[in-house]
């Protein structure tokens, strides 16, 4: 019997959740409260009431230590929500950029499930200084991405007695069912930094972002549509040392023709100042993957997140147009994107097409994804159907079954299968993945797959302890097991990886690892590697690091010594360094190298603020400078950027690059 059946029936018949005793009214506001953190209004005194939060770390299904309270209201326009957090001690928070890793400071998170379906949310976070966060959970917390950004209004106070934080939802800036008698999850988090403390009003948690165990938000009257359709236009100069003058201009339109529904259209997109990619070390012969940061890719990326990743959307360059679709029906979803590229070194222009359309299951879900390239005529890409089951809360599985298409029609299939068990401190899994031999010689238009023509069977287990008292609070163990064949049954590869990691009490912090690992090249190899990490956090932005490693990589012994320091020299001011220095011997082409990252950040207010990021690699000669000033003065869209960079931004590419000023608008309709 085919495989694929059996994930079906296993989907279908698992349990469903059973309902949260954890609920709120609807509560309707009489007013729109004021956002400014104060919660003095009388409308507040009305509102539904969340108290008495769960520990999810580190005494799971503990109290909470500290006292937190959440007030929810809303109306035909927006969802309110206010915290009331108290603290005897002083906070920890830092003004920082939007979309900053909050849970490194003292903060509070807003999750909504607003279609009900114990799968996806969106989360909103904020921090004692305003700082936001905002983004999407998918597959019931599996996949957490905080590249979504929409308009909400937040602000927070400090009191004698802790702090307070008011967010204001506009309902047109989220996708959601229309009815009189609505019923959206909801949870409401806290961290607080300098006890490693992470509660939620609905727990006891099994993941940070686990949907299916939200408490719910009862009664909401949702009849009117609210449909945000804008358009973000934007214009570029470009001053670049040696080179002509260039301008340039162009434009997003977003449309929005029911909640549950937006169209994104764009024409000549600005990808002009975005963050160079950072330079890294890379002891392996297979191809690095770089984070996307680029706009028009952001939006629902969630959806496109797979084992085998049949889409990068980094494959795509010098975008001149293109549309994307986002929505729900039911419990159907669906994303699909079109990007024309033309090239800038003279190549055919290129059209690429992704569609996603998954079926929700209860709690798991099947999708299917077409990542295709046409090219001078002709097609180029895959077809892939994935799995994503939960039997009971810790014990699920994930499987991908794929097709590659275009000159090599053979050797073209792939797929994996990996059984879990995960908790909040534990996780063990196994998997089997199978990659022809030809697969990513199609897939890799548009997809990114390291290496196929392999028989993979991969294995992992990690815990994390945590201790009452003592010097020690936290250890973690992990350790990971790989081996793989070829198609041919000739052995490949195999990997074991084994690490430990120690937290005290006195800040301080270190871990061991060790590697062992078997290569099949042009011959055997044998690489081993062993590291030893010492640090000390703070637990309020300053930290201090220091690693080595040493080991046999590929006939040549290596040493690497790795360093960061974090400084936050005010509230608004911070300095980072990173140190990475390899050395080779033998080194038969030239990559022993010193790699130094630096950045400075000072930010006048949350939506003001100045930039700078320097970065070195000696082992081709490159030193790129940026500098970029901000101000948002209609977040997140509405900016205006001055930018300065010296050197090539692109990853691994020497700095040919001359002094380069660039100045960019953008203005929302």
């Amino acid at each position: 019997m085919s495989l694929i059946p059996l994930l079906l029936l296993a989907a279908s018949i698992q349990a469903t959740p059973q309902e949260s005793v954890f609920r709120l009214p609807g509560v309707r506001a009489p007013a729109p409260p004021v956002i400014d953190g104060a919660l003095d209004e009388e409308a507040w005194e009305i509102a539904a009431r969340a108290t008495d939060f769960i520990q999810f770390e580190p005494q799971r299904g503990e109290a909470s230590q500290h006292r937190s309270e959440v007030l929810v209201m809303y109306d035909s326009t927006a969802v309110y929500v206010a915290f009331r957090l108290w603290d005897s001690q002083p906070l920890t928070a830092q003004l920082t950029r939007r979309d900053a890793e909050l849970i490194n400071d003292d903060a509070v998170y807003v999750i909504l499930d607003t279609h009900h379906d114990r799968q996806s949310a969106y989360f909103f976070g904020l921090n004692p200084l305003g700082t936001q966060e905002d983004g999407r959970i998918a597959n019931d917390g599996r996949t957490m991405d905080n590249t979504w950004d929409e308009v909400w209004h937040s602000a927070a106070q400090r009191t004698e007695w802790g702090w307070t934080a008011e967010i204001a939802i506009p309902l047109s800036s989220i996708r959601y069912g229309v009815g009189e008698d609505m019923t959206w999850g909801a949870n409401f988090g806290r961290v607080r930094r300098r006890t490693l403390e992470t509660s939620f009003w609905s727990g006891p948690l099994e993941n940070l972002g686990r949907v299916s165990q939200a408490g719910t938000l009862e009664g909401l009257d949702l009849t009117r549509q609210l449909r945000r359709s804008y358009a973000i236009v934007y214009g570029l100069s470009r001053l670049q040392e040696g080179e002509s003058p260039f301008w340039d201009a162009g434009g997003d339109l977003r449309l929005t023709p029911a909640p549950e529904w937006s169209i994104h259209a764009t024409v000549n997109p600005d990808f002009a100042t975005i963050e160079a990619d950072q330079e890294q070390i890379n002891l392996t012969r297979f191809e690095l993957s770089l984070p996307e940061k680029r706009p028009f890719f952001l939006e629902g990326t969630e959806m496109y997140r797979q084992r085998i990743r049949t889409f990068y959307s980094r494959r795509i360059s010098d975008i001149t147009g293109g549309a994307r679709v986002i929505g729900r029906s039911g419990g159907w979803s669906l994303g699909y994107l079109s990007a024309l590229s033309e090239p800038s070194n003279g190549e055919e222009k290129g059209l690429y097409n992704v569609a996603r359309v998954q079926r929700d299951l209860g709690r798991s879900n099947i999708g299917m994804v077409w990542a295709d390239r046409r090219l001078e005529g002709d097609h180029q890409g895959s077809v892939s159907l994935d799995a994503t089951l939960f039997f009971t809360p810790t014990l699920g599985m994930t499987a991908q079954f794929a097709n590659s298409y275009g000159p090599s029609d053979s050797g073209t299939g792939a797929f994996f299968i990996r059984p879990s068990y995960d908790s909040p401190t534990g996780h063990f899994h196994v998997r089997y993945t199978y990659l022809g031999e030809r697969f990513a010689d199609n897939a890799n238009v548009i997809g990114f797959i390291r290496d196929d023509n392999r028989r993979e069977l991969d294995s992992a287990i990690s815990k994390t302890l945590w201790f009452r008292s003592g010097a020690l609070e936290r250890l973690s163990y992990r350790s990971n097991y790989n081996i793989y064949w070829g198609v041919d049954d000739t052995l490949r590869s195999w990997k074991i990886d084994e690490s430990l990691a120690f937290e005290f009490r006195s800040l301080w912090s270190a871990s061991l690892s060790h590697t062992e690992e078997f290569k099949r090249y042009e011959k055997d190899f044998r690489n081993r590697a062993t590291g030893l990490v010492m640090g000390y956090n703070t637990r309020s932005y300053q930290s201090l690091r220091a690693g080595y490693r040493f080991g046999k990589n590929f006939d040549s012994d290596f040493q690497l010594l790795t360093g960061s320091a974090s400084y936050k020299v005010t509230p608004e001011l911070s300095v980072e360094y990173e140190l990475q220095r390899l050395l080779l011997d033998p080194d038969p082409d030239d990559e022993t190298t010193w790699i130094h990252v630096a950045r400075a950040s000072h930010f006048f207010t949350n939506d003001l603020f100045i930039r700078l990021f320097f970065q070195t690699n000696s082992a081709i000669d490159r030193r790129n400078l940026q500098a970029v000033f901000v101000w948002r003065y209609l977040p997140p869209f509405g900016t205006i950027q001055i930018a300065f960079q010296r050197g090539t931004a692109e990853f691994g590419l020497p700095s040919e690059q001359g002094n380069t000023l660039f100045i960019k608008a953008t203005k929302v309709f």
